[in-house]
Formats: C-alpha cells, structure tokens, sequence
C-alpha cells in the first residue's frame, strides 16, 4: 500500500502535532504517523514559559491547550530555605512582565495537550495513523517512509520527512545525526496529584531545603504536577514500592506553605525521574528531512524549556514549509543555527540554575541567597532570567560570556 504528500510526519506529540496543524490548515497534504494509540503520562514538561505562550499563539493552539485543562499561572514565588515564607510572598514576582500580552505560565498536562493538538491536526485535514510499528525513513531527494500498521507494511513518499519521534527518536538515528549530551548533575522527579483545592491555581513555587530542590506546577480544579530536584548520585532515591509515600514526604518541609496539603494529596500518575541533561545537534536536517523538538535535542528539564522549543521548532519549520517552495537542506540552515544558538543559552541558563538550585551545601545556600536576593537590581541576573521566561533571544549576547557567568557564580 502506497500513498503520496507533501510532508510525513513521524511522531504525533506536541511538536508533530502542532507541525501538522500549521501545514494542514496552509492546505499541504501531511501524514502524521504515531506509535501511542493513547497518549499516557510519562512525566514530561508541562510548564510553558512566557516566550512558548507567544509561540503557542503564533500557532493559534492557546485555545485548544486551555480547553485540554490548562491554565495560566501569574506569579512565582520563591519559597526557600533562605527566607520566611513571608518574605517569600513579599518578594512574588509577577510573570506578566516578560512577555507582551502573556499574563504567565501556562501549564498543561503533556498527554492531554498532545491530545489535542493531534485532534486539531485532523480536523484540519492531516491524516492520523495510530498504533504505527517500526519505521523506515529513506531521505534525499525522494524521502519516503515506510512502516507497520495493522499487520501490514505501508509506504508513504513526501517531499520531506520530519521527525518530531522524541528522546529516542529513530529518525534521528536513521539520518545518521549526532546527538551531543552534557553529563548529569541532578536527578528530576515527578508525580502528578489532585485533590489539591488549597494551592492557589494562579501560583507557582520553586525552592530548595535540605537536599531537595521542589517545584510545584499547578493546573485548574486541584491538579498539579510536582517534581523534586536532587543530586543524581541519589539516582535511586524515589525508587521501589513505596517512591510515591517518600516523594509527598519531602514536601513537608518549613520553608513551603501547605507543605502537608501536598504531602496529603491524592496520586494520580506514575512517579518516575530522569537525569537532567542537555542534548543538541549540529545540524537538525537533511536533503529531505528535518527534525523538531526533543528530536533534535532537549534543555535540561529544570528549566521547563521542552513546550516552548518544541512550539518553536514547530512555528519555524512551519514557515519554511508554508512560505515557499524551498525544502532543501539550504532552505532549513536559518533554523538550525537559531536552534543551536537558542540551545547554547538554555545550556547556560541551566547550567547556573543548577549551581544555585541544586548547589545544598553551605556555599551554595549562600550563593542562592545572594543571587535572589539581587536579582532585578543585577543586569546580568536579570538577563538569565529573561532567557529563560522572555525567550533565550531577547538578552544582550555578552550576558552568556564566561567571564559574566564566572561572576554570577562567585557572587556569595
């Protein structure tokens, strides 16, 4: 069985989907092709920062992601072991401030956003195929896929194969392109809960005490997805039968305001961890394949970066598909340098994140404490954290010099 289009996509998640959506709707013929037949928690990013909004509203799919459950969040505050909780609350920072018309965070649950974007590409016109099989990706001038589906092998020729397949992503490895990784430093687990009406919906936190780095992600109607941060030595520490009892544990902790609220919550996912690395590629592309989101290497979870690359590797690639007849690796060359060097800021950015987040010995306290402490009066502070709320384009360039950063980390 054979079919032709323009474009195949392998891979139905956020960046697929929200790919296809953009193609369908410019009336180009897309194939998307995905292995889930039901999109299931695996304990995936589900904060989007103030610059994946502008993305998600470029897209035109803001809509839809709060239709899935989502909500916007309008305010951090930092809880901390370095201050009363509080001053904690006096000290709130307002997350409409960094990015026009964008009044927060906007957080989503992964399965349910992907949900819907794959409806929403259908509904636009792209062809959806579930519960796919193995994969064979043929690039160049006449890119083809071929692949399983129902006990029978299918052959689809397009003009241009994307692969938005993940972490794992088979396309990546069918391209022969290299996927570049930093070591480890933290481990990041997550669970998500309900029941949990006694956490503000419009409030995000993010702190550390003893040896724990916490973040709590709230979403409408009591939900949340939590996640603790720890060193990845402790790699095993929310393993075995009971990981989801001493996971809730750790939140009650001083330094966090209905900490026994969330202790007390009801479970309702998997309690799993991953090491936080960062991954890229030098080249996301091919004569006749390109490749989006996780695909193409992912930021270090600790700073919810995986919507907003992915919503933005889906709105750029878009473009060069849409805005011309161009689909040669020349054609892509201005988005895999954007994506590198929009990388290389997001590597930084969470290498310092790391320092003062997840640094639990007495220096690094300090150094928390002394960073926070200065952050909007510090014009380099100021600019990492722009990166990573505003978009990791909008700092001068010398804030990511490495005499700048040698300067942040030698603050305490």
């Amino acid at each position: 069985m054979s079919d032709t289009f323009d474009v195949v996509v392998v891979g139905g998640g956020i960046a697929g989907s929200a790919l296809a959506r953009a193609l369908a709707r410019a009336d180009l013929s897309v194939l998307v092709l995905e292995r889930q037949e039901r999109f299931r928690d695996r304990v995936r990013g589900e904060c989007m920062m103030p610059w994946g909004v502008v993305e998600a509203t470029r897209l035109g799919v803001v809509e839809l992601l709060l239709d899935a459950g989502g909500g916007f969040v309008n305010q951090a505050v930092g809880y901390d072991e370095t201050v009363t909780p509080s001053e904690a609350e006096q000290q709130a920072v307002p997350l409409s401030i960094f990015a026009e018309n964008v009044s927060g965070f906007l957080d989503v649950g992964h399965p349910q956003a992907s949900e819907a974007l794959s409806a929403a590409a259908g509904a636009a016109g792209a062809n959806i195929v579930r519960g796919i099989g193995d994969v064979v990706v043929t690039a160049g001038t006449q890119p083809s896929v071929r692949y399983e589906h129902d006990g029978a092998e299918h052959e689809a020729r397009c003009r241009i194969v994307v692969g938005a397949d993940g972490r794992s992503s088979s396309v990546r490895k069918q391209l022969g392109i290299d996927l570049h990784e930093t070591s480890a430093r933290t481990m990041l687990s997550g669970l998500l809960v309900t029941d949990l009406q006694a956490w503000p919906a419009e409030q995000t936190t993010l702190g550390s005490c003893g040896d724990v780095h916490y973040l709590v992600f709230p979403r409408p109607g009591g939900v949340a997805r939590l996640y603790l941060a720890y060193d990845v030595a402790d790699k095993d520490r929310f393993t075995g039968p009971d990981r989801v009892r001493r996971f809730l544990d750790a939140f009650r902790v001083d330094s966090l305001p209905l900490g026994e609220a969330i202790a007390a919550a009801t479970p309702a996912g998997p309690c799993a961890g991953h090491p936080g690395t960062d991954t890229w590629t030098d080249q996301p592309f091919r004569e006749g394949a390109v490749l989006v989101g996780d695909a193409a290497g992912w930021s270090d979870p600790l700073i919810g970066q995986g919507l907003s690359v992915a919503l933005r590797d889906a709105r750029t690639v878009a473009g060069v598909l849409v805005e011309g007849d161009d689909w040669s690796p020349a054609a892509f060359s201005a988005y895999g340098e954007e994506r590198a060097e929009r990388m290389r800021r997001l590597r930084i950015a969470v290498s310092v994140m790391n320092d003062l987040r997840c640094d639990f010995s007495p220096a690094g306290r300090a150094r928390r404490l002394a960073f926070f402490s200065g952050v909007m009066s510090d014009p380099s502070s100021i600019g990492l954290m722009l990166a990573i709320m505003g978009g990791p384009e909008l700092p001068d360039p010398e804030i990511f010099d490495r005499g700048n950063i040698d300067r942040i980390h030698a603050m305490a």
